[in-house]
């Protein structure tokens, strides 16, 4: 929905911030102070150990050229990671998962916890699996007519009825072992009873069955604050920040940490000074959150916003989203970047 950045990491040292946000400013007193200049929102403290254990890198100011404040097209070029004049079919992850993950053959590799497949996990010959609940999805699978339908083997497998025997003959495999995968090991505990709680302690849970799965991709919705900002903002920065922690803490006493990590976006951030409904507009650059157990430079990675440089009220974007993929793809998951992304991006030193 747009997160508010400039409310999320606190610019509290810039006397700019608040003379732009008269209605919406969080007081310096309750700044959870990480740098001379930028402090988290009260309500990500569950987070506040994490960063200073070394285990939080925070990127500000960044988004793409030419951006766009349709949530729509903004997300499907985050989605893609296509620049703004393009319009790309599959997904950033979907690519990889097409070209260069190693074993990647079954849609449970990638899996998205949500009731549809977001064009992030979208592939031209592979895709995820969007699955809220194990059980639910093996259900569908059991489905008399899918079963049937199974059975019919296509004469062509590079037709369109060849894709979808592919599909249906995948996500059913993929079913029976997640369904056995999440059988194997009891709910881990201490996750909020939130949507996104649930999530991932579905993620966690199966981490923890050594489950065959790269990609985790989960979401919140909300962050549309027009209007009525700051309680809707704090609810949900809490409901993120104990979530995100119950995570860490279940991956940590469980040895898998290291193992991990974990990239919090938003489509794009608010504008810099706030609205007459004590709200924020929607805006461009925003800050982006790499967390786990082996960054390479945890920490406030780059400069706070310059207030005093926007553009036509907006942050401007530093840093290429881009560039945050490629490493990601190059460092973490030891793939060629440029070959998935289509272009070569210099590398951050994050990973």
């Amino acid at each position: 929905g747009g997160n508010d950045g400039l409310n999320t990491i606190i610019p509290y040292g810039d006397d700019r911030y608040y003379q732009l946000r008269n209605r919406i400013a969080i007081p310096e007193a309750d700044v959870i102070q990480i740098g001379k200049v930028q402090g988290l929102h009260s309500a990500l403290e569950p987070l506040e150990k994490l960063f200073g254990e070394g285990e939080m890198t925070i990127l500000n100011s960044v988004g793409y050229p030419n951006p766009n404040r349709s949530h729509f097209r903004s997300m499907d070029i985050w989605h893609s990671a296509s620049s703004a004049d393009q319009y790309w079919d599959d997904g950033w992850l979907g690519r990889y998962l097409d070209h260069a993950c190693t074993g990647c053959a079954q849609p449970h590799n990638a899996i998205e916890t949500d009731d549809s497949l977001s064009l992030a996990l979208k592939g031209k010959t592979l895709n995820g699996l969007a699955m809220r609940n194990s059980e639910a999805l093996a259900r569908s699978a059991h489905d008399p007519f899918l079963q049937a339908s199974a059975n019919h083997h296509p004469a062509d497998p590079a037709s369109d009825l060849g894709y979808l025997y592919k599909t249906l003959t995948g996500t059913m495999s993929s079913a029976e072992y997640l369904l056995e995968q999440v059988g194997r090991t009891p709910n881990p505990t201490g996750f909020p009873v939130n949507d996104l709680g649930r999530q991932l302690q579905l993620v966690s849970k199966l981490i923890l069955a050594g489950a065959e799965t790269s990609v985790f991709y989960v979401s919140m919705t909300g962050f549309d604050t027009h209007v009525r900002q700051q309680p809707a903002h704090q609810r949900l920065l809490q409901q993120y920040a104990e979530a995100v922690a119950a995570l860490r803490n279940t991956l940590t006493a469980a040895g898998q940490w290291d193992n991990t990590l974990v990239m919090t976006f938003s489509e794009f951030g608010r504008r810099a000074e706030d609205n007459a409904g004590a709200g924020t507009d929607h805006g461009k650059a925003n800050n982006l959150f790499l967390m786990g157990g082996d960054l390479r430079k945890p920490g406030i990675f780059n400069a706070s916003p310059n207030l005093g440089k926007l553009d036509d009220g907006d942050l401007n974007w530093e840093i290429d989203f881009r560039r945050v993929y490629a490493t990601i793809l190059n460092k973490w998951l030891k793939v060629d970047d440029a070959a998935i992304l289509g272009q070569q991006f210099d590398l951050l030193p994050l990973v």
